[in-house]
C-alpha cells in the first residue's frame, strides 16, 4: 500500500495533452478491469458542442427523480472533482482516492502508468460509478477512438457536430462525423445538426451497424422554450434540453420538467455577476451560437470580450464574428503550452482593427463576456478569485 501513489500525485505525472495516442491500450486495460466492477446503464454523449450541458440536464433530472446517477464530463474548470459528478454533487477527494487505489491495484503499476490522463480517469469513473443505476458518459475527443468508447452503451446521444480538432478527427465535416458516429451501438439519438452531411453519415453507419436512429422533433416545444427562457437560458440550452428529454424518453427513464430549475450549468452562458457572463465554448460552432445569445441579451449595447485561444482554433474568424458586438478585447493569459503565441493573436486583432489590451480588473460599469476555452474561464475565475462554491 505504501508504494502506491496517491491519486493527486499520480495524476500530476500524466500530461493533459498527447499528440499521439495508442488506441488499443485502454481496451486492454478495460478488459482487465471489467470483471471486477458492475456496469450501469450507459448514455454516451458525443459531438462537438453541447455535450456537457446535455449530460448535466439528464443527470440532474434523473437525480431529482431518485435515480442513482453519475455524470462524467471534461475538462474541468477549477478542480478535477468536477469531472465525476455523482448523485447531485462533485465527487469528493476521499471517493476519488478510494477508487484510484482499487483501480491501480487491479491494473498494476505498469498498465496504470501506461494509460493517458484521460484514459485512466475514464476507467476511474467506471469504478466510482459502479453502484449507480445510470452513468452519463461524455466523450472527450472524437468518438470511435475515444477512451469512453470501450464500454457498451444503451444509447448514444449526438450533439451538434462542427469543425474542431481537425488534426485528430479529420479535415471535413464528413470525416469528423464518421469518427464521432462510429461510436454508436444499438441506439442513437441525433440532435439538431448544423450540417446536413451529418445526417447522411449517420444513416450509412446506422445501416451498417443495424443501429436504430432517433431524431429530435423539429417542431418547437413552446412550453419548454418558455420554461428555459424563464431560467434565462440561451436558445442553444433549450435545444440541448430537447435532446436530453428525448434521450430519457427513448430509454423510458423518468423526469419532471419542473426540476429543470435544479439544473446548474456552470460555465455555459452562465452569469456569475449581473455584468459578467462566462462560457467555456471555444470553436466556430459555439461562436455562432453564442453571438445570437449575446445579441438577444444585450441588444445593441457593446460588450468587452475577455479572450484567449488555443493555437489550433480559427481565432481570426472567431474574432471577426465577435467584432460587431464588442468594444474591445481584453486578453487573459492562459497556462497551457497549446495557447496561441501572444504576438500572433495581437497581429490578428490589429488586422481586424479591434481594440485590445491585457485583462487586469473588472469595471462594474462595463458588460463582460468571457470566452475562448475552459482554460480562459479557469484563468478568469482565478484572476478574480471566484470560487465555484459561490454558485
Amino acid at each position: 500500500m505504501e508504494n502506491r501513489p496517491t491519486f493527486k500525485a499520480f495524476l500530476n505525472y500524466k500530461p493533459l495533452y498527447y499528440k499521439e495516442i495508442d488506441h488499443e491500450r485502454v481496451h486492454s486495460a478495460y478488459a482487465i478491469l471489467k470483471p471486477h466492477i458492475t456496469r450501469p446503464l450507459i448514455i454516451h454523449v458525443v459531438g462537438t458542442n453541447g455535450k456537457g450541458s446535455t449530460g448535466r440536464i439528464m443527470a440532474t433530472l434523473l437525480h431529482e427523480e431518485g435515480k442513482k446517477v453519475g455524470h462524467f464530463s471534461s475538462p474541468h474548470i477549477l478542480k478535477f472533482n468536477e469531472r465525476i459528478w455523482i448523485e447531485g454533487e462533485d465527487s469528493s477527494d476521499e471517493l476519488l482516492e478510494k477508487a484510484h487505489q482499487k483501480l491501480y491495484t487491479i491494473l498494476g503499476q505498469e498498465k496504470s502508468d501506461a494509460l493517458s490522463y484521460f484514459e485512466y480517469t475514464t476507467l476511474l469513473c467506471f469504478v466510482v460509478c459502479e453502484e449507480m443505476e445510470v452513468l452519463i458518459l461524455e466523450a472527450g475527443l472524437g468518438g470511435e477512438f475515444d477512451a469512453t468508447n470501450v464500454i457498451k452503451k444503451e444509447l448514444s446521444v449526438i450533439t451538434p457536430i462542427g469543425l474542431d480538432h481537425q488534426d485528430f478527427l479529420g479535415k471535413t465535416i464528413v470525416e469528423i462525423a464518421q469518427t464521432k458516429l462510429n461510436s454508436m451501438d444499438e441506439k442513437v439519438l441525433l440532435g439538431r445538426q448544423p450540417h446536413d452531411e451529418v445526417y447522411v453519415v449517420a444513416k450509412k453507419i446506422a445501416l451498417d451497424k443495424k443501429t436504430i436512429i432517433y431524431r429530435v422533433n423539429e417542431e418547437e416545444n413552446l412550453e419548454l422554450l418558455e420554461l428555459t427562457q424563464s431560467l434565462s437560458w440561451a436558445y442553444y440550452l433549450y435545444e440541448n434540453t430537447l435532446m436530453a428529454l428525448k434521450a430519457l424518453d427513448i430509454l423510458g427513464l423518468p423526469y419532471s420538467l419542473k426540476q429543470l430549475k435544479k439544473v446548474t450549468l456552470f460555465g455555459r452562458f452562465y452569469e456569475i455577476f449581473p455584468h459578467v457572463t462566462i462560457d467555456v465554448g471555444h470553436n466556430l460552432l459555439a461562436t455562432k451560437t453564442l453571438i445570437n445569445a449575446l445579441e438577444k441579451k444585450y441588444n445593441s449595447e457593446k460588450i468587452i470580450l475577455v479572450y484567449n485561444s488555443l493555437d489550433d482554433k480559427d481565432y481570426e474568424t472567431i474574432l471577426s464574428l465577435f467584432k460587431p458586438l464588442i468594444r474591445r478585447v481584453e486578453i487573459i493569459k492562459i497556462e497551457t503550452s497549446r495557447a496561441v503565441e501572444p504576438k500572433k493573436l495581437e497581429d490578428v486583432l490589429e488586422r481586424l482593427e479591434i481594440e485590445y489590451k491585457d485583462f487586469m480588473l473588472l469595471n462594474k460599469n462595463d458588460k463582460y463576456f468571457i470566452f475562448g476555452s475552459f482554460y480562459v474561464v479557469e484563468a478568469f475565475l482565478k484572476k478574480i478569485e471566484y470560487s465555484i462554491k459561490n454558485i
